[in-house]
């Protein structure tokens, strides 16, 4: 396996291509048991019949774990957006097309949205009123049973030579409400200075999909807490004001 084209680089992650395959390298601070259940979770995406690239195998590369995963040849939706601006709003269409036939679709054994975010709450750091107040909100939404990708971005989808459109990163996928998805794809645009375009994503979704836009809101302060858990010191002010349920309302 020869580790020498450099794709993308992530936090404690750097994909690779090596001929037909991809292979993402995972650094030192993942543990063994994290790195096989994302290419579990990615297998039963992929036996869901999405449009995915295909598992190989998960081994070792240059004393690392790695995942081994078809290469699909094509561009992300977020380069064409950035490289043929005037297309934006089509390439838009395409990528909120994209998640919708994700959020339609089931998969068995995957982990529970409901249940991901209702841990994250208490390592969010966030002052017990207004954890009081996400918890009361949180059991009135739905459980809900479809797919949600977790990380839904133009960065993560590929538009393939053959003219599908492939989504990658798999790692945070989980069963739960459609509406959750596009909450956390919502804030993903804004942490990215895409103001305009979050609104812009959210109208489309709602329009494609037939949501309610209060469907998805309700979702934001949650879905803001879950990632302020994640201790990025960046966001921190940022998503504290998401989730503060008393401001957003």
């Amino acid at each position: 396996m020869k580790l020498e084209r450099i794709i993308a680089v992530r936090t404690s992650k750097t994909v690779y291509r090596d001929g037909n395959l991809c292979v993402k390298v995972f650094g030192d601070e993942y543990a063994k048991s994290r790195i096989l259940s994302e290419a579990a979770t990615h297998a039963k995406i992929e036996e869901a019949g999405l449009d995915v690239p295909k598992i190989l195998e998960v081994t070792k590369a240059g004393g690392k774990w790695a995942i081994v995963s078809e290469f699909i040849e094509g561009k992300t939706l977020e380069r064409l957006m950035d490289e043929e601006p005037e297309k934006r709003g089509e390439y838009l269409g395409r990528f909120v097309e994209a998640q919708l036939r994700i959020n339609s679709t089931k998969a068995r054994g995957l982990a529970k949205l409901k249940e991901r975010v209702e841990e994250s709450l208490f390592e969010a750091g966030l002052p017990s009123a207004t954890l009081y107040d996400l918890h009361m909100r949180l059991e009135s939404l739905p459980q809900g049973d479809k797919i949600c990708h977790g990380d839904f971005a133009p960065s993560n989808v590929i538009a393939s030579s053959g003219g599908a459109d492939y989504t990658v990163d798999w790692s945070r996928a989980a069963q739960g409400s459609p509406e959750a998805d596009a909450a956390r794809t919502y804030l993903l645009f804004w942490l990215n200075g895409e103001i305009d375009g979050a609104e812009e994503y959210l109208s489309l979704y709602c329009e494609k999909s037939g949501t309610p836009k209060a469907s998805v809101q309700a979702w934001i302060p949650l879905r803001a807490a879950e990632r302020l858990a994640s201790g990025r010191a960046e966001e921190t002010e940022f998503l504290r004001h998401w989730a503060n349920v008393v401001d957003y309302e």
